[in-house]
Order: C-alpha cells, then sequence, then structure tokens
C-alpha cells in the first residue's frame, strides 16, 4: 500500500500515487477526477493509517482547513461515524461504525469488480457515497443501487451525492437482503467485512456475475474475496485477491462474552488442565495467521492480557462458553504454558491449524479461496475440492 503522504496535498497527488501503486487503471482516472472524494467527506473526520485500523485525533475543516485537505488527499481510511452515531464528543470512541475507505482499497477493489458498459451494480454499505459515486460516473446512475443501513448514513451519502451531481439509486435497508426491485445484478460489491457471504446475494447476481467483498473469520484476519456465481445462482466460488481490514456488517458483528461467563463462579485456572507447547502465541497473531486459524477453528474468538517486559497471556473462548484456553507468552522462551478446559481443547485446535498451514509452506492470501451455496460455505486451498480442515 502506498504511504500516508504525498508531495501535492490534493486530487493529482494522490492519483499520481494510486496510479504508481498499481491501485488507479486508466479505466478509473475519469471517474476519479470527476468525483472529488472532498464531496464525500464530512467536516468532522478522525483519520486513520496506511497499514492498521489505528485512528488520529478528530480533523474539523472549519478549524484547520489545510490539515482536514492533506487527510481527504492521502492514502488513508476516514472514520465518519463511531458506536452506530451514538458517540459524543471528538475523542475517538469504542467502534468504528461507518468511513470513506482507503482509496487504495477502494480501486483496488473496483479493478476486481471488472465492471463493463451497461453493467448493473449493487453495494452494500453506502458510507459517505464516494464509491457509489465513481460506480454511477461510470456506469450511468440508473445503472446503480447502494444500500445503507443506518438512515442517518444513507441521507449523509444521498446529500454527497446530489452535491456531485449524482443520482444513483440510495435505499435505507438490510444489506443482507440486496435490493430484489432491480434485479439482477452483473456485479455485488460490499464495502463491509462479512463472516457469512448472504444467500440473497448469489440468487440477485446474473449467471456469471462477480461478487467482490471483504471476508473475515470469527478468531479474525480479512481478506477480499472475488466470487463468480454459476449458471443457476446457486453457488459462487472464486479466489482471495487482497488483505483488509473494514467494519464489519452490523448483523453479522458477534457477542464477546466476559471471561467470568466461562469460569462459572470458579475461580482460575478452575478445571483447566495444564500442558507447555513450543509454539508461541507471538506466532499466530498476524493478520493473516488469524485467518488461516479461523478458517480451520470455528465459533473461536480470542483477547490479549498484557503485562511488562512484553509479556502477555493470549485467551482463547469458544463462543457457546463451554470452552476455553490460554497461552502464554515471555520473550527468550522455548516452552509457553498452556492451560485448557471444556468439551474443545482450544489450543490444541489452534495449533493444528497453524501446524497444517506451516506443513502447506505458508501459502499467501492467492492461494485460498472460497465456495458459497444456499446452504453454507467453506475456505479452500488451491481448488474447492480441497477444504480447509476443520479442527
Amino acid at each position: 500500500m502506498t504511504g500516508e503522504t504525498h508531495q501535492e496535498a490534493g486530487p493529482q497527488g494522490l492519483a499520481s500515487a494510486l496510479v504508481a501503486g498499481g491501485a488507479l487503471s486508466s479505466d478509473w482516472l475519469p471517474s476519479f477526477n470527476a468525483v472529488p472524494r472532498e464531496l464525500f467527506v464530512p467536516d468532522r473526520i478522525w483519520p486513520g493509517i496506511a497499514d492498521g485500523t489505528r485512528q488520529n485525533p478528530v480533523l474539523y475543516r472549519s478549524q484547520d482547513p489545510e490539515a482536514w485537505r492533506r487527510a481527504v488527499y492521502s492514502d488513508i481510511p476516514l472514520t465518519t461515524q463511531w458506536d452506530d452515531g451514538n458517540h459524543q464528543g471528538d475523542g475517538l470512541g469504542t467502534t468504528p461504525s461507518s468511513s470513506n475507505s482507503m482509496p487504495t482499497m477502494v480501486f483496488s477493489m473496483l479493478q476486481d469488480l471488472d465492471v463493463r458498459p451497461g453493467h448493473k451494480v449493487l453495494e452494500v454499505g453506502a458510507g459517505t457515497g464516494w464509491n457509489a459515486g465513481l460506480l454511477a460516473h461510470r456506469l450511468g446512475n440508473h445503472n446503480v443501487v447502494t444500500v445503507e443501513y443506518d438512515p442517518h448514513v444513507a441521507r449523509g451519502a444521498r446529500e454527497n451525492l446530489h452535491r456531485a451531481g449524482l443520482a444513483p439509486t440510495v435505499i435505507e435497508g438490510d444489506g443482507r437482503h440486496g435490493w430484489p426491485d432491480d434485479t439482477p445484478y452483473s456485479r455485488i460489491i460490499a464495502t463491509c467485512s462479512l463472516l457469512e457471504i448472504p444467500p440473497a446475494w448469489l440468487e440477485q447476481t446474473a449467471p456469471g456475475g462477480i461478487i467482490v467483498a471483504p471476508f473475515g473469520t470469527e478468531y479474525g484476519g480479512e481478506q477480499i474475496i472475488r466470487l463468480t456465481v454459476n449458471d443457476d445462482g446457486t453457488s459462487a466460488s472464486g479466489k482471495f485477491t487482497r488483505g483488509s481490514a473494514f467494519m464489519r456488517l452490523r448483523h453479522q458483528r458477534t457477542d464477546r462474552p466476559s471471561f467470568d461467563a466461562y469460569l462459572h463462579g470458579k475461580e482460575w485456572p478452575a478445571h483447566g488442565v495444564r500442558s507447555t507447547t513450543s509454539l508461541s502465541p507471538r506466532a499466530t497473531g498476524g493478520w493473516f495467521e488469524q485467518f488461516v486459524i479461523g478458517s480451520g477453528v470455528p465459533g473461536t474468538f480470542w483477547r490479549t492480557e498484557r503485562y511488562g517486559n512484553d509479556a502477555y497471556t493470549l485467551w482463547l473462548y469458544s463462543r457457546d462458553t463451554l470452552s476455553w484456553a490460554s497461552a502464554d507468552y515471555e520473550r527468550d522462551r522455548t516452552r509457553y504454558e498452556v492451560y485448557q478446559s471444556g468439551p474443545r481443547n482450544l489450543w490444541d485446535e489452534l495449533e493444528a491449524a497453524y501446524r497444517w498451514w506451516a506443513d502447506q509452506g505458508r501459502p499467501g492470501c492467492g492461494r485460498f479461496g472460497l465456495t458459497v451455496t444456499l446452504e453454507g460455505q467453506h475456505v479452500w486451498l488451491d481448488s474447492p475440492g480441497n477444504p480447509v480442515p476443520q479442527h
């Protein structure tokens, strides 16, 4: 990805950086120029960083227009809402819930979408409206529908599009159900992270159509998937194209019970069984490693408890609150203490998933894919007939 600063704090500087990085192709350059990002960014923003999910302090255009413009024309995401609109004040909220996405990711996903003249596109997650605006400029207003669950965000997107002279259809609704009134769609694109591809999207996509979406696991990690729908709309399959870090579709967020729910009134380690492992908990914490583990260890999430000198405990939990595990990391150790409790040995499952990946030669994103049917989905390595084993 490109960095956060450019020689020129303006659209041409950003365009040059995106072209040089391979994200902005010549066919999308006219839309980039005709649909300025600044028309889709509100007065108040929290700038992000290029390689991560951290946000910087608030910026107001009305108070510091130069800094605001530098942020808008940097290759970074811009948080525009926290906590589903319930956040008060200018500090950082708990969870970002709407944004103007990082330009490199915007145009890379649009390249994955591979739109052609006459294509009809459904977007799920309007956000500030910039992505829908780019599509509407390229394909025409009548060929673009964008669905946004949050009414306030949807109104803002509609106003931004109007200011840019564009008028794709903006729907306030639940994106899981798509928008059946304008089917079939040649393309569907999501700008929110998914744990499951909704069956309605397969049914609403024309045969041979493409679905592009950020796909993550409950454990962590996320990649962009590019699916091609089969001839009867009952399945879709394709490979992952790159890593990503989007906000989760609201109706696919998962609960994170407290640790007390797992101990069931007992003091740690309760009935936990002690063992040791040679696998460092630190080795399992990378973004892609989390994706691999999550693909093979369903219904599991993690937390960390940090101490001094880089030491920490990695806690693993099953969604049903019946199983937990802990693994202690300390520098300069070659073996690490593990406790496990419940019907599932979560650390053993994690270790099996990690070592399976290592035994395959630590394959990267481009060798993994996803197959989705109306009944379910599975992640695979190299071909749909080689699913990631469940541990």
